[in-house]
């Protein structure tokens, strides 16, 4: 190991952090590391929040940074032997910072254990990769044949084996670093993938795997020439990424408290939907956070419009998919590729709590095809995603108003920007950033 990372997830998600010479990772381990505030509260530009209390009013002070469970982990894309050590944010005195995703993610997981409940967590990973070499993006040659493809294969071994040598050079890499990647399959869209993640009884960890997983894919692309993309639009013509989320929960005797046997599944279930429902307009600003999230969100193009939930169904928001009684859980498909995924699973298991807390009913479940149902829809621009989310009463009972002040400075502030873009910049900002 030559040089180290030390690296936290900002409110967009993305890695902000220091190069540290390997000499010190010792005093990292034991010490930690100082940066300000406000660096997990900057815009996608990482420029600061105009007006945010935490810059100019407040001195723009300091506050630790410690390592999180993970430890030191291979960086198997950089050149050099790398390391990186994921961190969190705490106060000087040691309480957990309220605007750092990972710590709202954490008040989640403790909402569960004091009611008793284990959160078991997957979540399905779909990216692009693109030739981003030219004026136009385009699906980069294979590595094999040299030949570009010239429409989508979902389902396609063919397509799949063209990036047989990224694919590997991947799922090494996962390995490298205790990412359970799972299946891989070819998507409906030119050049997009997905793979999946195993699931886990530990929601921070699945988190960590799905951010850690996008770093990692960014990073193995570019060692092939092209770059993967988790933005959620990149091709008007083609459908766009998501990100959905799989969970189920366990009592502290290890059982799966959404079975009751059949294939409908307990009150338990329907109550976690019901909370799901109810919170759904706040959340999409967290499941839909930049300008091109809502791109993606447009009717007969495999993402959810409406709020409802169905029986294996994958029009639904949020679908119950068929399995075995023991494996009965909740797929949330609204999320795009480019979510903070520690604010998405927060958003999620937060939302599910509390309708498991109330012992909510929801409304009852559709058949058919959800873009046809007249149901309530999402909201359907950015402004209106902000403007629900920092009004949600379920929101304020998930997240920090910390949290939500600055999330709502960020986008508003994003927002202003974004309207002096024009399409190639847009795509040119997010293609890598998210």
């Amino acid at each position: 190991m030559r040089t180290i990372r030390v690296a936290a997830a900002d409110l967009n998600g993305v890695p902000r952090g220091k190069r540290v010479p390997a000499r010190f990772a010792s005093k990292l381990l034991t010490e930690g590391t100082k940066f300000p505030y406000s660096v997990l509260n900057m815009d996608i530009w990482g420029e600061d929040i105009e007006d945010s209390p935490l810059v100019f009013e407040t001195g723009d002070p300091d506050a630790l940074l410690m390592p999180t469970e993970r430890g030191f982990m291979p960086m198997p894309w950089l050149a050099a032997p790398s390391a990186l050590l994921p961190i969190w944010m705490f106060h000087p005195d040691g309480r957990p910072y309220e605007g750092d995703p990972r710590q709202a993610l954490a008040r989640v997981v403790d909402r569960y254990k004091a009611a008793g409940l284990t959160p078991v967590v997957a979540t399905e990973m779909e990216f692009f990769i693109i030739d981003d070499s030219g004026k136009t993006l385009r699906v980069p040659p294979s590595p094999r044949s040299g030949k570009r493809r010239t429409g989508a294969e979902t389902l396609s071994l063919r397509a799949l084996d063209a990036f047989d040598q990224f694919f590997t050079r991947l799922y090494d890499s996962c390995e490298e670093m205790d990412i359970p990647a799972d299946t891989a399959i070819s998507e409906a869209a030119l050049g997009q993938f997905e793979i999946n993640m195993m699931h886990q009884d530990d929601p921070l960890k699945a988190a960590d795997d799905a951010w850690l997983f996008k770093m990692l894919t960014k990073g193995v692309a570019r060692q092939f020439g092209f770059a993967a993309s988790f933005m959620a639009k990149p091709y008007d013509v083609w459908s766009g990424s998501g990100l959905h989320m799989h969970f189920s929960l366990l009592d502290s005797e290890g059982r799966n408290v959404f079975d009751d046997g059949g294939p409908r599944g307990s009150d338990t279930l329907r109550h976690a939907v019901a909370g799901l429902t109810r919170a759904m307009p706040g959340s999409t600003l967290i499941f839909a956070p930049h300008e091109n999230s809502y791109d993606r969100l447009v009717p007969n193009a495999h993402a959810p419009t409406g709020i409802g939930w169905a029986y294996e169904n994958r029009t639904a928001a949020i679908r119950i998919p068929a399995s075995g009684p023991k494996a009965r859980r909740i797929e949330h498909r609204v999320a795009g590729g480019d979510v903070n995924p520690y604010l998405m699973i927060a958003a999620i298991l937060g939302a599910a709590l509390n309708g498991i807390e109330d012992a909510q009913e929801p409304p009852p479940p559709f058949e058919g095809n959800a873009y046809d149902k007249g149901l309530e829809q999402l909201p359907g621009t950015w402004s209106e995603a902000i403007t629900a989310f920092e009004r949600c009463d379920e929101i304020k009972r998930i997240f920090p108003q910390h949290l939500i002040d600055n999330y709502v400075m960020t986008k508003r502030q994003e927002l202003h920007y974004m309207a002096e873009l024009t399409d190639e910049e847009t795509i040119e900002l997010y293609l890598d950033t998210v």
